[in-house]
């Protein structure tokens, strides 16, 4: 299990996203390099920068992300589950679903007040917006599993760099923490190109 709360940084400036993310103590626990211009999402979750070691694979069934499903695998190939964009649903309050390797929906991602995405993607707009952003609108995500929200995600006030802090609010198993962290950093990636 993880030291939470966990702190997920994207560098602003840079040719594709990186994410690194690291415990309550400090420590890389993944890093995360994801390409530009691929046709079919495949992004690869490493422990470390040095992405020596594997920790899981996000890629998508389809190439238009609208809907698209996710397939989240260990790195010996072995189906962990599945994050599901909630398609029309997600226009207006981004959602998700996140499903076991039974195909059974267990839990999801839900945006808690679209408000706040719409005035940080209308900054965005502007000419080095994305900089100002991060200082005054900040969007926060409930994580359930099994109808009960069991982490909180929520974007913190940063100047170069879009960072977010999640927190564990609930229990889950080790197993469900891989799909559960794997589901948050497709959804951040996911709505990071989505502005």
């Amino acid at each position: 299990m993880q030291e939470y709360p966990l702190d997920l940084s994207f560098k602003i400036f840079t040719i594709g996203t990186r994410v690194g993310v690291v415990d309550a103590h400090g420590r890389q626990v993944a890093y995360v390099r994801k390409k530009k211009f691929k046709l079919r999402e495949d992004v690869m979750v490493y422990r470390d920068e040095g992405q020596r070691e594997a920790l899981f694979r996000l890629k998508a069934d389809r190439i238009l992300d609208f809907g698209a499903s996710y397939a989240v695998t260990a790195p010996d190939g072995r189906l962990l589950g599945h994050v599901r964009r909630q398609g029309v649903r997600s226009l207006w309050k981004s959602a998700y679903g996140i499903v076991d390797v039974g195909g059974r929906e267990v839990g999801g991602i839900r945006e808690e007040n679209p408000w706040i995405k719409v005035a940080d993607g209308l900054l965005e707009m502007i000419p080095f917006g994305d900089v100002l952003g991060g200082l005054f609108f900040n969007p926060a995500y409930r994580i359930d599993l099994r109808d009960d929200t069991v982490l909180r995600l929520r974007k913190q006030r940063a100047l170069l760099e879009s960072r977010f802090r999640l927190e564990k609010l609930g229990d889950f198993s080790e197993a469900e923490e891989d799909l559960l962290l794997a589901s948050v950093v497709m959804m951040l990636l996911l709505e990071r190109d989505r502005g």
